[in-house]
């Protein structure tokens, strides 16, 4: 076990921590060590760009505490809060689980919808598609419907996708939150399409950066 890697959570909710703990936990399967630390100072949620602004002290002072002890750096928000500076204060692999996932999908489909938790953060996932130049694969950026409000996690999310490959013609799902984490294979086994949790999908890019830096 020689890879090692921390996984920022840019919030300080401490339950999707342990959400993404356990996800992580259970793709690593004990071949390399990861660890999830919430973001001290930082909002609950990150939703707003202020969010994102409130969250970049703590961020950066988990990175300096402990650049030497860890090989590679996750940030487990689906919008990347930070994500670029965070690579300008370490040499070591830093992977955003938003751009790990959307680029993953763009390779193992022709089109990608992605599932947000409101509607308020479509246009921002929206911007982030472009950032990273993938708007030719996008085949929509969706968020469950205001009658949904009251239907379980898993249901308003699951139809949320169906839509998304019925309606859209997506034939791979991003799960956009790290909130979402864990629900990759019940809606894929549903659906019969991609769905990309983005934790795994930084993990994967992350944990093979590492290995190949020390072969």
């Amino acid at each position: 076990m020689d890879e090692k890697i921390l996984i920022i959570n840019p919030n300080s909710d401490p339950n999707m921590t342990k959400d993404i703990q356990k996800s992580a936990d259970g793709f690593s399967q004990g071949d390399f060590e990861v660890e999830c630390l919430s973001t001290l100072g930082a909002p609950k949620f990150i939703e707003t760009y202020q969010d994102q602004k409130d969250a970049a002290p703590g961020m950066i002072s988990l990175v300096k505490q402990y650049r030497e002890k860890w090989d590679a750096f996750i940030v487990a928000c689906h919008c990347d809060p930070n994500l670029d500076l965070i690579k300008g204060i370490t040499n070591k692999p830093v992977v955003g689980i938003g751009e790990a996932s959307m680029k993953i999908a763009s390779i193992l489909g022709t089109s990608f919808s992605v599932i947000q938790t409101s509607q308020y953060s479509v246009s921002m996932k929206e911007q982030l598609v472009q950032k990273y130049h993938l708007q030719s694969s996008l085949a929509s950026v969706r968020a469950p419907e205001d009658e949904m409000k009251d239907w379980s996690k898993e249901k308003k999310y699951l139809e949320t996708a169906r839509a998304a490959v019925k309606t859209d013609g997506a034939d791979a799902i991003v799960l956009g939150c790290a909130g979402m984490t864990g629900l990759d294979d019940l809606i894929q086994k549903e659906l019969g399409v991609w769905v990309l949790d983005g934790v795994v999908c930084a993990l994967i890019l992350a944990a093979g950066l590492v290995k190949s830096k020390q072969s």
